[in-house]
């Protein structure tokens, strides 16, 4: 591809990547439907669906990465349409956790006191041991839903894993800092340190939860409690997880030098969505954990 054809705003060729990701998706929720339900079918849909979802991913990014190292991206008009995007998607992830803390607060300070107090006095009658306090230990109905024994500990593991996803902040602005600054080793041994800190968090996490459900008693089926501590910090786990893997994308890239200082948007996109969830998790620190 010669430089003349890089001047004007690429438009690449139709493709089918995004009906093919539509089918993923449909697999996904359709089967998780089924698979509530007790359907046998729901579990292979939902595992059809994951597979071609990494398919996807797989293919969609590697032919992005391929029209950037032909040249092809190298566009102010194409960089400012790829930031606006990456924006966009990161302000969807806003609403997604929004909506979970929403169901928090509206738990918190309007459900459980209304439930405890004299607004609503079927409690007297239904549930009269019932009393308004978060965590909630001591569910409505004990018998139907057991609640569990103890609350999550502030300054054990959520502590650390705070002071680990701050750290993997600073390093991986030190990675950046060294990238526009050509100075390779520095770049490629703070971004190993930074997917190091995310794999120690995620691991950490999972020693977390087996605390929970071995010793605390605090399952999904443990009451409202449960379900929101495990809602909010599955979910951030999970973006843990895929912010990791695009880590260790960006470092092997940085091996194979697919970027400098002027052409490395790739290496910026997954460090905004690294520090998002870094506010993320401060939030639930101070949220879930700690108030």
């Amino acid at each position: 591809m010669t430089h003349k054809a890089t001047k004007g705003y690429y438009l690449p060729e139709p493709s089918s990547w995004p009906l093919k990701g539509c089918i993923a998706l449909i697999c996904i929720v359709a089967g998780g439907a089924n698979w509530m339900h007790q359907s046998s079918i729901g579990p292979y849909f939902v595992l059809f669906g994951f597979c071609m979802l990494f398919y996807l991913i797989y293919g969609w990014f590697g032919t992005v990465i391929r029209e950037n190292r032909a040249g092809l991206l190298d566009n102010k008009q194409v960089d400012r349409s790829f930031r606006w995007g990456m924006c966009w998607f990161i302000f969807s992830e806003v609403m997604f956790f929004g909506a979970f803390f929403g169901a928090l607060f509206y738990v918190r300070v309007i459900v459980i006191p209304m439930l405890g107090g004299t607004q609503d006095i079927s409690h007297i009658v239904d549930w009269p041991a019932f009393k308004a306090t978060w965590p909630l230990l001591q569910n409505p109905n004990p018998a139907l839903y057991a609640g569990p024994e103890s609350v999550m500990d502030t300054w054990g593991v959520p502590a650390l894993n705070t002071l680990i996803l701050l750290t993997s902040g600073a390093t991986i602005t030190v990675a950046h800092w060294a990238l526009l600054k050509n100075r390779r080793k520095t770049m490629l041994t703070f971004q190993l340190m930074t997917i190091l800190l995310g794999i120690s968090f995620l691991c950490m996490q999972a020693y977390e939860y087996g605390e929970a459900y071995l010793e605390k008693g605090l399952t999904l089926a443990s009451g409202i409690y449960g379900t929101t501590f495990f809602m909010l910090t599955g979910f951030h786990g999970l973006h843990v997880t895929i912010g990791t893997i695009g880590l260790i994308v960006i470092l092997y890239r940085m091996f194979i030098r697919d970027f400098h200082a002027h052409n490395h948007f790739a290496f910026e996109a997954v460090a905004w969505y690294w520090h998002f969830v870094d506010v993320v998790w401060l939030l639930l620190f101070v949220f879930v954990y700690w108030m």
